[in-house]
């Protein structure tokens, strides 16, 4: 019995951190053997909102990072296809197959649309209305069965529910219509306790950072502003120091203790980011070693130049099918044809002449 696939992936806008990790990457690596994973460097997707030169100049270096980041959390590269969206050429044609499915209202209606337009200080561009719909023929163009994401794209894989269900009913069954997974925590507060994680924040710990680079920012944490000495009672709820405990400290015990004592005015704030820094530390010091491990010249590059010359045929043959059930399939053949057989008779005519 064949497994089941599942399709997920991010955009090379630069290095993964924690919130991508516990948003999605641990769902990654839990499943990674129960489905044929396919995992996408959507560089398309980057030019919704970063399509400048300077961007599109660090696409390759931000897609190593990616990949080795991918590694480092646990993915393993000889069991999933890594690949580049932008060498699948025929997902173009897929997607204007599908765009005629969707509604411009339908589109219009998803939050996270504005959202990314407003954080790139941008006006809605066409491409970054239609941006559901590419996730879609994304999704589509390996038959994915699940799509693990964070909560922001939730509403994404839902346009590509749909449109699977239309295809699927206007044309012919070919396409599994894909379930959704959430990561255990939907967002991530940034250390700055202001809003969620994000690199150009600059609020992020990332997977890739060095110990001292996570100490340095656990120490300026934002924790409770009205606590202004260690033995004032302090504020556990919603505090980024304990909600990073709570995600990334796996001793419980001592977690509870710290709690229990943060609220009753006997620890201070040194102590309690101090055995956050070693528990984030902890759980670091494996990736890096993985890191550090797949870390050659070339080798990421070949993982992923082998995968997108994988996924491109899975897409043709997709793109065929999606055509076939649509009756598309014959019309250039058809034409071809008869214009050949039109450019015969009248060589003939000439030769006759």
């Amino acid at each position: 019995m064949e497994k089941k696939r599942m399709l997920t992936g991010d955009r090379p806008t630069g290095k993964l951190h924690l919130g991508h990790y516990i948003g999605t990457l641990k769902n990654r690596v839990r499943l990674q053997h129960e489905y044929e994973s396919f995992f996408i460097i959507a560089d398309l997707h980057m030019l919704t909102t970063k399509h400048e030169p300077e961007h599109i100049r660090e696409v390759d270096a931000n897609a190593r990072q990616l990949v080795l980041d991918s590694i480092a959390a646990g993915i393993e590269p000889e069991h999933v296809t890594f690949y580049l969206q932008s060498g699948i050429h025929e997902i173009h044609e897929m997607e204007t197959m599908l765009q005629n499915l969707v509604t411009v209202s339908r589109l219009e209606r998803i939050p996270s649309l504005k959202e990314m337009a407003r954080a790139a200080h941008i006006e809605m561009p066409y491409g970054l209305l239609g941006y559901p719909v590419l996730q879609a023929a994304d999704i589509l163009c390996v038959r994915s069965h699940i799509v693990p994401v964070g909560k922001d794209n939730a509403a994404h894989v839902e346009v590509t529910r749909e449109l699977a269900r239309r295809f699927n009913n206007l044309y012919g069954e070919i396409f599994p219509v894909p379930e959704v997974l959430l990561g255990e925590v939907p967002t991530l507060v940034g250390i700055d306790g202001q809003a969620k994680m994000s690199k150009s924040l600059n609020n992020a710990i990332f997977l890739s950072d060095t110990p001292k680079e996570v100490e340095k920012k656990v120490m300026r944490m934002y924790t409770d502003p009205n606590r202004v000495h260690a033995n004032v009672p302090g504020t556990v709820e919603g505090n980024p120091v304990f909600i990073y405990h709570d995600a990334f400290n796996p001793n419980k015990a001592e977690v509870e203790d710290l709690k229990e004592r943060y609220r009753a005015g006997t620890v201070g704030d040194v102590e309690v980011k101090q055995k956050l820094a070693v528990a984030l530390n902890a759980m670091l010091d494996p990736m890096r070693e993985r890191r550090a491990a797949y870390d050659a010249p070339g080798r990421i590059e070949e993982l992923i130049y082998r995968g997108t010359q994988r996924v491109r045929e899975e897409t043709r043959q997709t793109l065929y099918e999606m055509q076939k059930v649509m009756g598309w399939a014959g019309v250039w053949n058809r034409i071809r044809r008869k214009a050949e057989k039109y450019t015969a008779t009248q060589e003939k005519l000439r030769r006759a002449e």
